[in-house]
């Protein structure tokens, strides 16, 4: 066997998209970073092991979207990815993390020890299984985004699971008594339609369902045959974690049971005739089962008041959508197997709820962090999760730079966090963005429409105002400075679509897209004016990103962005455009 020891400043637990945003965010901000991760492909549960559409804020509200690097990822799947194939999306993932500079990738590697000095982690130690190697990885700063919060056991951080009583924090959808109960996981498949009748005979072992009323939802839960259904569910009366793979067993029994309910016995059987199944999960997606106690815990109250933190660093915005732990065999399941309760979108989410209780080097984010069982219900979803992990990386990265703990970072270096995040073009509720002189003292000015929307400090639409320069392929946009100055860089926020869906989806039919949004900015060019010359210093004509980051490091007296295509639309926008 073989032992190799690595030394970084930041170790991430957890390759789902909040460890894929964590890690990003702070490799991107200069430090060295290691991403550990215990399955072969990246993406937990959005991956191709698991195939679950990323759910977010802009369920409720197209235009609270999730950006960051989560709209950098998908912006870049639509452009390679028109198939719409997880394999191709593992693969999106996976060249973002293995050459990022800065970042060290582990795959197919299980954390299952850690070694502490006082309240402070040290290191942790991963087994490869495939290069039967030990890997002691030692950092300033630990971030733990496993969702099942692994390093709260190993470290003697402060954890809990289930359901708070509703008098604990006055919660009034928690139930009367305090238990150990969560909601549930589950297992999809995944079909397709052939040319012919294609016949099904059902495993000796799989559940019989002979009888409409079998079913939560009845009839009408499951005529949709392309896709897997979220109600698949079990094990939120078990161990979340120590009985998975009992719970997976009895998931599957029921995935073939339901399967041959549709092909055999279901009123629609006849239109699934020439249906097969594809796919069929075998890692159970979990929605919950540790959670951190931190330095505030969210609750139901919290998201119901908008979350107006002072040390908002993320946001969510999906329902408390709170499943019934008996799971698809219990009764009342079939009754009621979720309950959506309102939640405002967006609402903030407080920096505090990453950090665990007397822990010194240690964060935490996605759904092991601090949030009752209520609020954990709408804050769970993977886009909410991804704004966590971009938020506590960049945290991380702060806390190594200015040699803090990263409980301080959210003491007194709160605003240069918010400030980073949304210059990287995250979105925080209530928290504007602010320029250097060198964008506010600057003569701004368009060949057509009033170009001040794009140093106001929102980019988004917000507050029925659009916040978005309307513009058209030949049109631009010119900076000119007072006199002339060295611009290290420009930022640029283009028009993705918010209105557009474009989130991965095994099923296909909700029309989400397969290349980028038609409104997105294809081609543009920025010039620079040195005395009366005017020189094109940077073109491109195959741009998807929204967000896009140009250097210039050079003199100049103005700057200039011209428009010169989409990917198909005649008119579209850009919400920021500011120097550096």
């Amino acid at each position: 066997m073989k032992t190799e020891r690595h030394q970084v400043d930041i170790a991430v637990v957890g390759g789902g998209l909040t460890g894929i945003c964590a890690a990003l965010s702070a490799a991107r901000h200069g430090v060295k970073v290691a991403l550990v991760h215990d399955r072969p492909v990246l993406g937990g549960a959005c991956s191709s092991e698991m195939r679950v559409h990323i759910g977010g804020a802009d369920s409720q509200n197209p235009n609270m979207r999730e950006t960051g690097i989560l709209e950098e990822l998908r912006l870049e799947n639509l452009r390679r990815n028109p198939q719409s194939s997880y394999s191709i999306w593992d693969t999106v993932l996976y060249e973002k993390v293995k050459f990022q500079p800065g970042l060290e990738l582990f795959l197919n590697t299980s954390c299952f020890q850690a070694e502490t000095q006082g309240r402070r982690i040290k290191n942790i130690t991963g087994w490869q299984l495939t290069t039967e190697t030990t890997h002691i990885i030692s950092a300033e700063v630990f971030i733990d985004c496993s969702g099942d919060g692994i390093l709260a056991p190993l470290t003697g951080a402060a954890w809990r699971r289930g359901r708070e009583a509703r008098s604990e924090f006055n919660e009034s959808h928690a139930p009367e008594k305090a238990d150990e109960k969560t909601m549930g996981m589950t297992c999809l498949f995944q079909a397709r339609a052939t040319d012919k009748p294609q016949p099904f005979e059902p495993p000796a072992w799989a559940y019989d369902f002979p009888e409409e009323d079998d079913l939560p939802y009845g009839e009408a839960g499951h005529r949709y045959f392309a896709m897997g259904y979220w109600w698949l569910e079990m094990g939120g009366e078990k161990d979340a974690i120590h009985d998975a793979e009992k719970m997976r067993d009895e998931l599957l029994k029921i995935v073939y049971g339901v399967w041959d309910h549709i092909k055999n016995h279901c009123v629609h059987r006849e239109k699934a005739a020439n249906w097969v199944l594809d796919w069929i999960q075998f890692l159970p997606c979990r929605r919950e089962s540790r959670r951190y106690l931190t330095e505030y815990i969210m609750t139901q109250n919290d998201v119901e008041a908008g979350g107006t933190f002072q040390d908002t660093v993320a946001y969510g915005g999906w329902p408390m959508d709170d499943h019934h732990p008996g799971g698809f065999l219990h009764p009342d399941y079939k009754k009621q197997a979720t309950i959506f309760h309102p939640a405002p979108c967006p609402y903030g989410i407080s920096y505090r709820v990453f950090c665990p209780r007397g822990m010194e080097n240690l964060l935490c984010a996605g759904r092991c962090a601090g949030f009752t069982h209520m609020a954990l219900s709408s804050a769970r979803v993977m886009g909410t999760c991804a704004t966590m992990g971009q938020a506590v990386g960049t945290a991380a990265s702060l806390a190594v730079k200015e040699g803090l703990k990263p409980l301080a970072v959210g003491q007194e270096k709160i605003k240069t966090l918010q400030q980073l995040l949304l210059r990287d073009d995250c979105f925080l509720p209530w928290v504007k963005q602010e320029f250097i002189p060198l964008t506010d003292s600057a003569l701004l000015t368009a060949s057509a429409g009033d170009p001040e929307v794009l140093r106001d400090g929102w980019n988004r639409p917000l507050w029925e105002h659009s916040h978005r320069w309307e513009c058209q392929p030949g049109q631009e946009v010119t900076y000119t400075l007072k006199k002339s100055r060295l611009v290290s860089a420009v930022r640029i926020v283009f028009d993705s679509a918010f209105h557009r869906r474009i989130t991965m989806s095994h099923h296909g039919n909700y029309g989400q897209l397969n290349a980028p949004p038609p409104e997105l900015v294809k081609c543009f060019h920025i010039r620079i004016r040195q005395g009366r010359q005017w020189n094109t210093i940077f073109r491109t004509e195959n741009n998807c990103q929204r967000l896009v980051v140009v250097p210039i490091g050079k003199e100049a007296e103005a700057v200039s962005l011209v428009i010169d295509g989409t990917w198909g639309s005649s008119h579209t926008g850009v919400y920021a455009f500011y120097l550096e």
